[in-house]
């Protein structure tokens, strides 16, 4: 379900195969019902639960991830003295909030050292070296930036209080960014896994082939719509290739589509999911922390520009047909009317359930998506054709704590790495420098500071999962942002969008790389079919910008849909501009008349 699992390197833990050996589905229940329990259970210090957090996530990455013999004995080791040293934290709680972050013997400074190593480490693990080499360039500026001359060098910080500020305090690896991470993200994590062990993902696949599966380019309609609602709980542009594109891509393969098309639109149309309402992946609930926005506030906010989304790869798909025989789907791999209602109800059943609690039930997102997963364990019990079965629904929930535990890990592990550089752009004042520069840099004028922006945003995507790449640009570029005028949630969106130009803009992009893998095709090739069916991936966040209204649908819905048909007509200009065999004038002419229609009207 999350938006930072897609920017995975191929090889990472984030893409293994669950085994399902009895310790690790016990292991994933205890981590369930732990995460569970604090929703029901009441307030619980933060100096408890995020240590706890962090040691349940330590054996998926470090022991179960482990690909050599080097990896597995030191895995052991790591994960025996992590789980120690985070037992420290939640044991000695009310003594440690009492410190106030400043470290007062030799063993408390070994044990926050460690403690950031390890967490260096289980990241580096988890998803390959970028994110932690990041950090550690944050950690050596704390360290070293007093030496660097000019506005770019700090006072100086003394490393008692600099490490126990990190380790020991209800901040750094344990601040606001983790707790979202326990509270929030780790349920719906676990609401995405228990719908993906059931029968949800064929109630999309279904639902999907039913309403797209006859229009010309069906079996491409039917990828994009089944990609939109599972990656709306998976969040993981690779995971929602690896699942909805082995059904998809031979698809389209079979009916003569070209291979680089089949991969294209499967990357693309998995991409969106993280954008996509009602879910939207961690990066929605990283949004509500970092501005105080309600989720509800949100999830409208971000529904439009979404919606928008997956409309251009709709209008990129036709464009597509005026240059290729894309024909329906036979009639034969269509799913009955029967089937269709049926499959449907594994997830129709929680999403309602879902919505309600939020919307009329006035109850809180993680409470709402704690019901929801009941909900969904109890259509466990259920297979296709609505047979009760225990023994499938033992093995269905194994598999849903086996993924949930080790999504949670994953995103565990990427937020408190994450964590760690806030942490330290916070105590150095980093953070109120960039943003200095970028105002400088664009002479505090708002376009060229979107420009840098979104320049910082697609390089540092390209390196860490979306979250973290959002977190870091947003905690830099944000303020910077709002001072040249530009409304929070608008600035937090645009950096979130601009996050996610990863998973399809070369030389790193997850989905890609595993939809061509899957096709057969040079992965460069997939990429230029992908950028240009997701060319709104590049041209909405700045629309919102030019028209801000698009996302004040819970506000002002008149003009949010105006300015959301707007962007629409200007979007098919530019996508049959791109894509459709036309002359060459002629796609220029429409290229340029949608972006005047998007800009300057």
């Amino acid at each position: 379900m999350l938006s930072t699992l897609s920017s995975s390197t191929p090889g990472s833990a984030a893409e293994g195969v669950p085994r399902l050996h009895p310790a690790w589905v016990v292991l994933g229940a205890v981590t369930v019902c732990f995460h569970l329990g604090l929703i029901f259970y009441g307030l619980t210090p933060a100096l408890v639960s995020r240590p706890i957090h962090l040691a349940l996530a330590l054996p998926w990455i470090l022991i179960l991830a482990a690909r050599t013999p080097f990896e597995r004995w030191s895995g052991w080791l790591l994960t025996v003295l992590g789980i120690a040293a985070c037992g420290y934290i939640a044991f000695n709680e009310e003594a440690l909030a009492n410190q106030y972050g400043f470290i007062d013997n030799n063993f408390q400074m070994a044990l926050g050292v460690f403690l950031i190593v390890l967490t260096l480490e289980t990241a580096r693990r988890a998803i390959g070296w970028p994110l932690p080499l990041v950090a550690v360039a944050a950690l050596a500026y704390a360290v070293f930036g007093e030496h660097i001359p000019g506005q770019f060098g700090h006072p100086g910080l003394p490393m008692q209080s600099f490490v126990g500020t990190l380790t020991i305090a209800e901040s750094g690896l344990w601040g606001s960014l983790t707790g979202v991470s326990v509270g929030v993200v780790a349920i719906f994590v676990i609401f995405g896994a228990v719908l993906n062990a059931g029968e949800a993902g064929r109630g999309f696949m279904n639902m999907a082939s039913a309403f797209a599966g006859r229009l010309t380019g069906g079996a491409a309609k039917v990828s994009v719509i089944s990609s939109a609602l599972m990656g709306s709980i998976s969040g993981s542009a690779s995971a929602n290739v690896a699942s909805t594109g082995a059904i998809t891509i031979p698809s389209m393969v079979r009916l003569g589509y070209p291979r680089t098309l089949a991969g294209g639109v499967e990357a693309v149309a998995s991409s969106g999911g993280q954008i996509m309402p009602p879910l939207m992946g961690a990066g929605a609930f990283v949004m509500v922390e970092l501005t105080g926005t309600p989720y509800t506030q949100i999830m409208a906010a971000a529904l439009l520009p979404a919606i928008l989304y997956f409309a251009t790869v709709w209008m990129g798909i036709n464009a597509y047909a005026t240059r290729h025989d894309l024909r329906p789907m036979a009639a034969e791999d269509r799913a009955s009317g029967k089937e269709v209602a049926i499959t449907s109800l594994f997830f129709a059943v929680p999403f309602v359930l879902l919505l309600e609690r939020i919307f009329l039930g006035g109850y809180t997102p993680q409470y709402a998506a704690s019901i929801a997963i009941f909900a969904g364990m109890l259509l466990l019990f259920f297979d296709v054709t609505l047979t009760f079965s225990l023994r499938g629904f033992a093995s269905r929930m194994a598999e849903a704590m086996v993924t949930a535990g080790r999504q949670v890990a994953v995103i565990g592990a990427i937020i408190i790495c994450a964590s760690l550089v806030i942490g330290v752009l916070s105590l150095t004042g980093l953070g109120v420098k960039i943003t200095s520069g970028i105002l400088s840099l664009s002479n505090e004028m708002l376009w060229p500071a979107l420009l840098l922006t979104a320049l910082a945003c697609l390089v540092l995507g390209m390196e860490v999962p979306t979250t973290a790449a959002y977190v870091i640009c947003v905690s830099v570029a944000g303020p910077a942002l709002t001072a040249l005028g530009l409304e929070p949630l608008l600035a937090h969106l645009f950096v979130f969008w601009f996050a996610l130009l990863s998973t399809i803009t070369p030389p790193v992009c997850g989905g890609v790389f595993i939809a061509a893998g899957m096709v057969g095709e040079n992965w460069l090739k997939v990429a230029l079919k992908a950028m240009a069916l997701g060319i709104g991936l590049y041209i909405i966040p700045l629309a919102m910008v030019a028209n801000p209204d698009v996302i004040r649908l819970a506000f002002d819905p008149l003009w949010a849909i105006f300015d959301a048909l707007k962007i629409a007509l200007g979007l098919m200009a530019i996508s049959y501009g791109v894509i459709a065999r036309r002359a060459a004038w002629l796609r220029v002419l429409l290229v340029i008349v949608g972006a005047l229609v998007i800009f300057a009207f």
